[in-house]
């Protein structure tokens, strides 16, 4: 029944709209159309003449545009906008082309219209990249904290035990101690993430893990002496110096490869850029491999004999290697000499650290003192005095600098740029000796390892807060791991690239064709000028005026003598001797009658 009265209904429906008439339908929907200029074209002359009523339209529209958009633009800008602004300026390159003295051309000084849209061009993406830096650093909410004295209250008194009461549970669980008294000293490095340790006792135990949450990536015993350990481009690889080669582990402790070409090693060092690593030991070479492809990229021998001290400088990957004489030179893998050779300490060199923008240079020798140098001028800068010489150095990426004498750990403030009285933190290991420091990247924590094995100690303000994930990121996944490892390889540099300066790739030279003969030409006046004043020519030498054997004539002809009987040689001598006939021949004979007393 209900089904019944639905069908009626829906029928009745049906018919309704059927008798409305066609003509007012299609008359009202002529007249919405029309009202929103939307009616389809019946002829070309019409379509023809909607195009031009939509340009109009259009070109009316742009004009509202204009005229609303001239308000916003002398809009004065808000604070956030002003702190932007402000923040802009560290990260501008060179001087800006609106200031006169600038020594960067503008786009009205330049006369090829092409050339002066690049440099606009390049202009403008310069300051949209300082705007975005800017800006960028408005979500970097972490901040660095370092400890403050009240009153009479010294920071380097207070201990680990006083410090980890009043720190957070995931900070205080960063304070612990590895007693592995067996096969210590240790030797230690974390990977650039700050995720991973690497161990290296010097009796051969080796081990690595991630040190946060205590998890044991891989542990073996070598049987055989450990100089040093270092890892390679993540944490799936490391490297160690062994008693007579270099030995390349994997992250299960399997050996992978034997480096024969490094010769009892004692210090190791990689370049991540450049996939290449560096080492030296006792023969005193300082040799560079590529892990990548296995070949050597270069080998030096500076003379000064069995070395032990190598650092990498991040900012340009130049080798900086510590000698006995208290001598560090500065090396690049192409080039046949030291790029620089600097006098450091009187006595033989012990440790050596460099800050992460290549600005100081830390040393310790045996004389006790921790000298810091300004790698820029060549300069020393500050000294500090030790009780016992510093056997190991390291620089935090906030500018702390950590050093290990005898059983003790300094670690001084602000120390590179300025002269400091009194360290800022200190730590005591009794009955032990320190042999290495490291700190932790983006984190607030020491790593050191003496002869009974290895510990941390929370120090507030090393670590960068805030880390970029695509530098380093510590909370990578395995995919993401595998992402960079690509990255990394196929933006591998070439080892020419390596020099003192890093800016030199891709500079130009503004000055012209004529302005650089020009001054090759004094160059060459003013260098022969000065050769001929010291009297290495030949119109200023004293010419030895020698008769007989040992004139200059003969001796240049002693020269250019042979041992080689050539052709030439042979008719050159028969011609002789035949002239000799001839002459001999022609001589009218004397006669008896002419011939004098004493003939």
């Amino acid at each position: 029944m209900f089904s019944a009265e639905k069908a009626a209904s829906q029928k009745a429906k049906e018919l309704g709209t059927q008798n409305i008439p066609r003509k007012s339908a299609m008359a009202g929907n002529d007249n919405d159309n029309e009202s929103d200029n939307e009616r389809a074209p019946r002829t070309l002359r019409e379509a023809t003449a909607k195009v031009d009523t939509k340009k109009g339209n259009n070109k009316d529209s742009k004009k509202d545009n204009n005229k609303r958009a001239k308000p916003e633009e002398t809009a004065e800008p808000d604070a956030i906008e002003k702190r932007v602004l402000e923040q802009a300026k560290k990260y501008q390159r060179g001087g800006s082309s609106t200031k006169s003295n600038s020594t960067e051309k503008t786009p009205q000084q330049v006369k090829s219209k092409k050339a002066a849209s690049k440099i606009q061009h390049e202009q403008r993406r310069r300051e949209e990249a300082a705007l975005a830096a800017a800006r960028s650093e408005m979500l970097l909410t972490e901040d660095a904290g370092f400890l403050e004295a009240e009153g009479m209250e010294r920071t380097y008194k207070i201990t680990q035990k006083q410090l980890a009461p009043n720190l957070d549970l995931s900070s205080a669980t960063k304070i612990f101690d590895l007693k592995l008294p067996d096969f210590g000293p240790y030797s230690m490095q974390y990977s650039a993430n700050g995720r991973n340790l690497l161990l290296g006792g010097r009796k051969g135990h080796l081990a690595t893990m991630d040190w946060r949450n205590g998890r044991l990536g891989c542990e073996l015993h070598v049987r055989e002496t450990v100089r040093d350990v270092c890892w390679l481009h993540n944490e799936s690889l490391f490297a160690v110096a062994q008693k007579k080669h270099v030995y390349i582990y994997d992250h299960s402790g399997a050996e992978v490869h034997c480096l024969r070409k490094h010769v009892e090693p004692t210090a190791l060092g990689f370049l991540p850029f450049h996939f290449l690593l560096a080492s030296t030991g006792m023969t005193g070479q300082v040799v560079f491999q590529d892990i990548t492809e296995g070949g050597v990229v270069g080998e030096h021998r500076p003379g000064y004999g069995p070395n032990h001290v190598l650092r990498v400088n991040p900012h340009n990957a130049v080798v900086h290697v510590g000698h006995g004489n208290g001598t560090v030179t500065l090396w690049a893998p192409q080039q046949q000499k030291p790029l620089a050779k600097l006098l450091c300490h009187r006595g033989p060199l012990q440790a050596m650290a460099i800050d992460r923008s290549g600005t100081y240079m830390a040393t310790s020798g045996l004389d006790g003192r921790v000298k810091v140098w300004d790698v820029r001028t060549f300069r020393q800068l500050h000294d500090y005095q030790t009780m016992r010489p510093a056997q190991s150095l390291d620089i935090s990426q906030r500018g702390l600098l950590a050093a290990a004498w005898g059983p003790h750990v300094s670690i001084w403030k602000d120390a590179l740029a300025t002269r400091v009285d009194k360290p800022y933190m200190t730590q005591l290991v009794p009955g032990a000796t320190l042999s290495s420091v490291r700190f932790v990247p983006y984190d607030d924590v020491l790593g050191y390892g003496h002869s009974d094995g290895m510990s941390s100690m929370v120090v507030p303000g090393a670590g960068e807060p805030n880390f970029d994930a695509y530098v380093a990121n510590p909370y990578q996944t395995t995919k993401q791991r595998q992402e960079t490892e690509v990255k990394q390889l196929l933006d591998k540099l070439a080892p020419e690239t390596i020099q003192l300066d890093p800016t030199f790739i891709g500079r130009l030279d503004p000055r012209s064709k004529a302005q650089m003969d020009h001054t090759q030409l004094e160059e060459q006046r003013s260098k022969y000028a000065a050769d001929k004043a010291a009297g290495r020519y030949l119109d200023n030498e004293v010419k030895n005026k020698m008769k007989g054997r040992n004139s200059t004539a003969k001796r240049f002809a002693r020269k250019r003598q042979s041992n080689i009987t050539d052709l030439k040689k042979l008719q050159d001598m028969e011609r002789m001797d035949r002239e000799l006939r001839e002459a001999a021949e022609r001589a009218r004979p004397v006669p008896e009658a002419e011939k004098g007393a004493l003939g």
